[in-house]
């Protein structure tokens, strides 16, 4: 399992007062309780991930660092994995069932993200040392009659259809059971923690309000606990109203370092528009207020030269895949504009930096550079042309002089790729392929 180094932060004090500026409360149940009940000792705070993909995405570290947070500030924290909820999923927000998946496929799911979920806590026997723990441990020995006659008993239906997120799917067509007995089995969660470690708080997102809300009823019903806690995060979605964690081409920037590279990931946070960047590295980093209250200023005054964006690309780079791997790839970033030398990255680093570049592929003899800038650029040969003849033309970062030039052997980059640039922007990549 791949364990990062986590930034050494300052402790925080008053860590809502700390998660307020962050922007991260929407709703708590009592704030100034949950407040003195911090002050005064150790709490221990979970929050739980279901099983519905191979792996959390960046907009999973809202909830994760949060619970890093508390952590730092003193508290124990739970990451729950949900082995039992991931057979129903949460109907929150759908508008039809969530496909099914086989108690292979969310075994497999909860291992992954089990692993992902421990890179980002500390794991001791000290009073703050954080928990793993999966909800099938608890519900998968319990029989159908006892969860309705010790669980069930205790959800007055007419509650159940008055919370949000069953009246709007109640409205769009219909809720089955199953879906609806997600609410029980994350009531039965908070339970469960509390009889186990002493949990009294829940956190999540906002749309999880009724779910949280309804763990507290139960906890009080079946355990006479009338002082744990709630609290729940915005649901964050960027100026152009998408989800956190989404990249420009719509699909989710994972954590798993496998599925989403350092390089990726360095280019999703570079994208990010201005009115986001500082939002961004509140919710997703452990930079301080004065330090992004600096950058937000500077992002006013000096927007191009995308300042918080880089901090954020190299904060998150560092956090989901080292900080090896950040001067990697911020050195693969200038390279690939011309600012450093592409001999001296890495296969697997140069890869990564070429691989959302236009492609070309050669086998056998290479054409002259024209023909492959022509080519791979959509140029014509006279452009193509043009562009070496007044000095816009680039190999492998070195400026063409030569309409006629021929990659020697010595060009391809591991043997595999040329890099061919017309003028700043413009990229191609060459890779050479075997017949």
């Amino acid at each position: 399992m791949l364990r990062v180094s986590l930034p050494t932060v300052a402790p925080v004090t008053d860590v809502l007062a700390d998660l307020e500026w962050r922007g991260l409360i929407a709703q708590t149940t009592d704030r100034e309780a949950f407040a003195r009940d911090l002050a005064s000792g150790v709490v221990t705070v979970y929050a739980g991930f279901d099983p519905t993909a191979d792996s959390l995405h960046v907009g999973s570290l809202v909830p994760l660092l949060a619970l890093r947070r508390f952590q730092l500030a003193g508290h124990r924290p739970i990451a729950l994995a949900g082995g039992a909820t991931g057979f129903i999923g949460d109907p929150t927000g759908r508008t039809t069932d969530r496909p099914m998946m086989t108690p292979a496929e969310i075994s497999a799911r909860v291992v992954l993200i089990k692993a992902q979920m421990a890179r980002f806590l500390d794991f001791d026997d000290s009073p703050t040392g954080a928990i793993l723990a999966d909800n099938l441990d608890w519900t998968a020995p319990l029989s159908a009659l006892d969860f309705l006659r010790d669980v069930g008993r205790h959800f007055p239906v007419n509650q159940m259809l008055a919370r949000e997120s069953v009246s709007a799917r109640l409205e769009s067509g219909g809720l089955s059971f199953t879906e609806m007995s997600y609410q029980l089995l994350q009531s039965l969660d908070f339970v469960e923690l509390w009889r186990r470690h002493a949990c009294t708080a829940q956190i999540g997102g906002n749309d999880q309000w009724g779910n949280i809300t309804a763990g507290l009823d139960l906890l009080r019903r079946m355990e006479g606990v009338s002082g744990a806690h709630a609290m729940t995060f915005p649901l964050v979605t960027d100026s152009a109203g998408q989800k956190i964690g989404k990249s420009t081409g719509g699909g989710n920037v994972w954590i798993d370092p496998q599925l989403t590279s350092p390089y990726a990931l360095w280019q999703f946070a570079l994208n990010v528009d201005d009115k986001d960047a500082g939002t961004y590295l509140r919710l997703l980093t452990f930079v301080g207020r004065e330090e992004v209250e600096a950058l937000d200023a500077e992002t006013a005054e000096r927007p191009h030269a995308r300042t918080a964006q880089r901090r954020l690309a190299a904060e998150l780079v560092a956090l989901i895949h080292g900080e090896s791997e950040g001067v990697k790839v911020q050195a693969a970033s200038a390279a690939l504009f011309g600012s450093g030398a592409l001999e001296d990255l890495d296969e697997p680093t140069l890869r990564a930096a070429l691989a959302e570049a236009p492609s070309l592929q050669v086998t056998g003899e290479c054409p002259p550079v024209v023909d492959l800038l022509a080519e791979g650029l959509g140029l014509s040969k006279s452009d193509a042309r043009r562009a070496v003849k007044e000095g816009g033309a680039y190999l492998n970062n070195a400026k063409l002089a030569d309409e006629a030039a021929v990659p020697s052997e010595t060009d391809w980059l591991h043997g595999h790729f040329l890099v061919l640039r017309k003028g700043k922007r413009n990229t191609l990549v060459v890779e050479r392929t075997q017949a």
